[in-house]
């Protein structure tokens, strides 16, 4: 499996964003499959799930103190890594 994500430590907390279809994170059953699946490559850390716009905005989906927090950050800014998992 491929994703393309990043692992964050920021204030002690440290979480996981995981790219998916703007469509998964228009629906909440669809958002909670796709945490609970990500969940076992990224254990014991919070899950925001993130989708982009056609103008490249991007939304994220999760723990809320998380997704203010990156409401504040340029992606740009994100250490987006492509993880390959077996």
């Amino acid at each position: 499996m491929n994703m393309e994500g990043a692992i964050i430590k920021e204030q002690g907390v440290t979480f996981a964003i995981v790219i998916v279809k703007p469509h998964i994170i228009n629906n909440s059953n669809e958002c909670s499959e796709a945490r609970a699946a990500f969940q076992r490559y990224f254990p014991e850390m919070p899950i925001i799930l993130m989708a982009q716009d056609q103008n490249g905005r991007p939304t994220y989906q999760g723990r809320k103190d998380i997704v203010a927090f990156l409401a504040n950050v340029h992606p740009s800014r994100i250490p987006w890594k492509q993880y390959t998992f077996s």
